[in-house]
């Protein structure tokens, strides 16, 4: 059973170019890096090391991971429910960015996503069918744009 509670990783650029994943188990939904806890005492920073590391081969060391202070909670689509425990209907996700001097290689995880892009910042948060998501790289990237 998964747990409630899931690391969100946007994986970007020095250019701000944002590495997005499409998922296998439908195609057209375009995220960035998340998964659940493997354990509840998982810490959330190695949590978000382990999925970027199985989703796309890259080694959050390869970068600056760095855990930002926004967690959102909501309500698990009914399709994946599935995989929680009895009654849980919620998620409480945390939001990591992982900042690369430029893009690395990826390596998908071919069961989970069948393709990736890399898209300047605008253009990934448009493109994500996570209002979370889409909110994290908003904030990534304009925050960047400010400093």
């Amino acid at each position: 059973m998964k747990l409630p509670v899931s690391v969100l990783v946007v994986i970007h650029t020095a250019e701000l170019e944002v590495l997005l994943l499409e998922r296998a188990s439908h195609p057209g939904y375009w995220q960035s890096v998340t998964g659940s806890l493997d354990r509840l005492d998982e810490p959330l920073e190695a949590a978000a090391a382990r999925e970027v590391l199985e989703e796309t081969g890259i080694d959050a060391a390869a970068g600056v991971l760095t855990g930002w202070p926004v967690a959102s909670s909501f309500e698990i689509y009914a399709q994946w429910r599935h995989r929680f425990a009895p009654g849980v209907t919620h998620n409480t996700e945390h939001v990591f960015t992982l900042a690369l001097a430029e893009r690395q290689p990826v390596t998908l995880a071919p069961k989970e996503h069948l393709s990736f892009a890399w898209l300047a910042w605008h253009e990934a948060a448009a493109r994500c069918f996570s209002w979370s998501n889409r909110d994290a790289i908003r904030m990534m990237g304009e925050r960047a744009v400010i400093t």
